[in-house]
């Protein structure tokens, strides 16, 4: 039997990059892996003289993902935030499906419902996104391809992403996320390329079909101290309105992802319950989770002024 492992997402991008981290995971661990990416460049030159075996193709052409899906094992599936998700994972499902995969690691959304209320809760998801990826999770349990769900909360990355201008250019963190007090589920997108690799990689199949993954969860306020402390210099934070963050991104944040952030961080800033962080990657992959304050000294280059 083959064994080689599809992974979707593999030139990775600037927010979590978890299809490139699985790559690099997988190779280093000697499991050939295909490699699909949307166009050839200096990243999929990279994949190449790694060892992987690059594929160029589109998860929305049927044709293209069934190209992909020949002599596959498991399979690694992430779509970015972006228009297409319900298409592209209805057609990975029904063509994992035909090629008889035995696993399907399907990268998906945190989730604060509980399991066995999902239909009566489903029109209650935060965000039409969110809401998508409990559709597409059921895509996968009905194509009966051995799915099992990574729910991840927003990543560190993008954590890093949202405030790294404002925070070098101005030692101020301006968002939309209310007084300061409301908490935010987070996890550092390499411990979920850690957990997918290991699942992947496994001599057996998984013995859950849902890993929630919350490494920790702050309050606005503790996440500004901490990078403050890691910086060695008192920031500010100072709430917006959801309005003019919007405004403010529109220019490099596609109109799908502003619509998604935009409903999670009223769904985030409003909430009565609180999240709370989980086991689940140090059972998985027998190392703790990566901290944010680890995170911000891994990366605290982002977020220094520029010379």
């Amino acid at each position: 039997m083959s064994n080689l492992v599809l992974v979707t997402g593999a030139a990775g991008g600037q927010q979590g990059a978890t299809g490139r981290l699985i790559t690099t995971h997988l190779l280093k661990q000697g499991i050939p892996v295909r490699a699909f990416v949307r166009k050839v460049d200096a990243r999929a030159d990279e994949l190449h003289a790694e060892g992987a075996d690059v594929f160029v193709g589109d998860l929305l052409n049927p044709a293209s993902v069934h190209e992909a899906m020949k002599d596959i094992w498991r399979a690694y599936f992430t779509y970015p935030v972006a228009d297409g998700l319900m298409e592209a994972a209805t057609i990975f499902a029904a063509m994992a499906r035909s090629h008889k995969l035995e696993l399907v690691v399907n990268n998906s959304q945190f989730q604060d419902t509980p399991e066995d209320a999902f239909f009566r809760d489903l029109l209650g998801a935060p965000t039409r996104r969110n809401l998508q990826h409990r559709l597409t999770d059921r895509v996968f349990d009905w194509a009966e391809v051995g799915a099992v769900h990574i729910q991840a909360p927003p990543y560190y990355e993008n954590v890093r992403a949202l405030v790294s201008r404002t925070v070098s250019e101005k030692d101020t963190v301006f968002l939309p996320w209310g007084g300061g007090d409301a908490t935010f589920p987070l996890a550092g997108g390499e411990d979920v390329a850690r957990v997918a690799a290991t699942l992947l990689a496994s001599t057996s199949l998984p013995s859950q079909k849902v890993y929630p993954l919350v490494s920790e969860a702050l309050t606005v306020h503790e996440i500004v101290e901490t990078l403050s402390k890691v910086l060695g210099r008192p920031l500010k934070y100072v709430p917006i309105s959801d309005e003019q963050w919007a405004d403010a991104v529109k220019d490099r944040i596609n109109a799908h992802a502003v619509d998604h952030l935009s409903h999670l961080w009223r769904y985030f800033r409003t909430r009565e319950h609180q999240s709370h962080p989980t086991d689940v990657i140090r059972e998985v992959t027998g190392t703790n989770p990566q901290t944010l304050e680890e995170f911000f000294r891994a990366n605290i280059k982002f977020f220094n002024p520029a010379n």
